[in-house]
């Protein structure tokens, strides 16, 4: 008996091994002759890279070899501002940007993040895209730039870190500050600040060598690993509960060559459309975690957290509400675009938006 069980497990062996030797070569020419993709996204550094380049080696596996994502970091291939024209004319065929910046190419991109004073939580993101007809619209609008607008990427609320301390609106007035442009910047314009436009990579030499002294980035985790807190002493947020009264909703997404897409399957499609539910799952709360982690060093080496107060947040909502209509007239998209969100915070669900506010405004539909 145990000669049989001996020769049965000999041949059991010789025939995993065998089945090993057949798949290791199908997942090996699978791997060879799939895509690979390079895709750049806007961290330049700290747990957003690091979490961007962890979900980028998942993607052969789980897509059996058919597709991989070369990741790369912020300036590595281009520029911050040159993503879009890299991805237009293949350079590269993916990219993980902050959507605010298509606002440059595409007037509604203003309205696919976050505005100032406007939805507050990353789920009112997904039932605005999701539920209320946003994510047909960006592809429609990305489509005419030669894009495929795969689908947002939640990341969190934007901080501001200054030289100085800013205890209400007023204490702007005046001050050198870097944002992403846009209505953002028309926002502190309007309560009296100096504002300039620089990608996230030049933020810090700019606080370090006094040509700002005020500058929002991302979130404390990120902020602190690009060395923030050696280059001001205090971090400006809104009341408890709500972060950052400007940009309370960060997002980034991933964008695709329209050629790069078009050449995938169906299935691979939906593959691609999946994951970027998957990453904006993971980052988003990859990027919290690290943040807890981050408060706690930024205490240790003495930055102090000034916080708005709700009088700020009803004074900045009505310089807010006049910006936000400009600019949605400023394009037929656009306003279609905030009208779809305008309904949403206005409505019980929200109650964002006093009615009052917008006495005496259109838009332009």
């Amino acid at each position: 008996m145990s000669k049989l069980i001996s020769r049965r497990k000999a041949l059991s062996g010789v025939a995993l091994a065998g089945a090993a030797s057949l798949a290791a070569p199908h997942v090996a020419s699978a791997a060879a002759e799939g895509t690979t993709w390079k895709i750049q996204t806007s961290w330049p550094g700290g747990a957003g890279l690091q979490i961007f380049k962890d979900w980028c080696a998942t993607i052969q596996e789980k897509s059996g070899g058919e597709l991989a994502f070369q990741p790369f970091g912020a300036n590595d291939v281009v520029g911050d501002f040159q993503l879009y024209d890299a991805v237009k004319n293949g350079v590269l065929d993916a990219v993980n940007p902050f959507t605010i910046y298509a606002q440059g190419i595409i007037p509604a991109a203003t309205f696919l993040t976050s505005i100032p004073l406007g939805m507050r939580n990353p789920h009112e993101f997904d039932v605005f895209y999701y539920g209320l007809g946003g994510i047909d619209i960006a592809r429609e609008l990305y489509a005419k730039q030669g894009m495929y607008f795969v689908g947002p990427v939640h990341h969190g609320p934007n901080i501001i870190h200054s030289k100085v301390p800013i205890r209400s609106i007023d204490d702007f007035r005046g001050r050198k500050m870097r944002l992403p442009g846009g209505m953002v910047a028309e926002v502190f314009n309007e309560i009296g600040a100096e504002t300039t436009v620089l990608p996230g990579s030049e933020i810090f030499p700019a606080l370090e060598k006094g040509t700002i002294d005020v500058a929002d980035y991302v979130g404390p985790a990120v902020n602190y690993a690009l060395g923030f807190s050696q280059v001001t002493n205090y971090i400006v947020m809104g009341p408890p509960g709500f972060m950052s009264l400007y940009q309370p909703v960060d997002i980034m997404d991933i964008t695709v060559g329209q050629t790069a897409w078009d050449k995938l399957s169906p299935q691979m499609k939906q593959f691609v459309e999946m994951e970027t539910h998957v990453y904006s799952d993971m980052h988003h709360a990859a990027i919290q975690k690290a943040d807890q982690e981050a408060w706690g060093k930024f205490e240790a080496d003495g930055t102090e957290v000034t916080r708005l107060t709700q009088d700020d947040v009803e004074l900045m909502t009505e310089v807010a509400v006049p910006i936000w209509f400009n600019y949605a007239n400023r394009d037929p998209d656009a306003a279609r675009v905030f009208k779809i969100q305008l309904d949403y915070m206005m409505s019980g669900s929200l109650g964002y938006v006093d009615p009052a506010l917008t006495e005496g405004l259109e838009l332009k539909l």
